[in-house]
């Protein structure tokens, strides 16, 4: 079985080197190899990966944390590419149960309040599907913590996080930004400089992101290695 974890792709070296430690950490979970795959920016591609390894099934992991172009789009075309006989996509990694408790253990870690107001930071998106999963998330978290979390974008979308924090901003009660940003780098320093009181780190690097990567890959795994046997 060929496991695929799909990326955006980045010019920053951290980004990599994230995602080149995400699949590490996976690979130790699944007890199999975890290839690394980028749509965009850098190589290799999916089609690239998948036809590497098409002597046996394989299973692609969309890392992101929203359904959106890339992944309803970009990642089929080039599954579709491929002389790969077996694939199998799995869904983006959010919205999920898990993501909110990586949320929200950031949250806590970063010294959050019952009484801060929060801000839902992602990347931004102008497809429907991807912003009613962002919106989804923001609502999860809210109904975690007990409080309204407001959903803000670093890049594309409405409001920008920065205009968020100037909205919320009340004497006497703090902002938190909830980074909902895989990595470090250029949308992770714009949450950093918006304002806010609090900034929490990316998800990432947090266990539970190589954990829920892991369940995709098992759990798609488990009909494939049904019908082999």
């Amino acid at each position: 079985m060929s496991c695929v974890l799909v990326a955006h792709g980045t010019r920053k070296p951290q980004g990599v080197e994230l995602i080149g430690d995400l699949a590490a950490r996976v690979s130790e979970l699944v007890k199999n190899p975890v290839h690394v795959a980028f749509v965009d920016v850098i190589g290799p591609t999916p089609t690239e990966v998948l036809d590497a390894h098409a002597g046996e099934p394989a299973v692609l992991v969309p890392a992101f944390l929203a359904r959106g172009y890339h992944v309803s789009t970009d990642i089929p075309a080039h599954v579709g590419a491929s002389d790969h006989p077996a694939v199998t996509v799995t869904p983006a990694l959010g919205p999920d149960p898990a993501l909110v408790r990586v949320v929200v253990e950031r949250l806590v870690e970063s010294g959050w309040r019952t009484d801060d107001s929060v801000i839902l930071a992602a990347a931004g998106t102008s497809d429907p599907a991807a912003l009613r999963d962002l919106h989804t998330t923001a609502a999860w978290v809210s109904a975690t913590i007990g409080t309204r979390v407001e959903l803000a974008f670093a890049a594309t979308g409405e409001p920008r996080v920065a205009d968020a924090v100037t909205a919320l901003r009340q004497p006497g009660r703090r902002v938190v930004v909830a980074s909902y940003l895989l990595s470090e780098g250029l949308f992770q320093d714009r949450l950093r400089n918006s304002g806010a009181d609090v900034v929490t780190e990316p998800l990432g690097r947090h266990p539970g992101i190589s954990r829920l990567i892991a369940q995709r890959f098992l759990r798609a795994r488990l009909p494939s290695l049904a019908r082999q046997g």
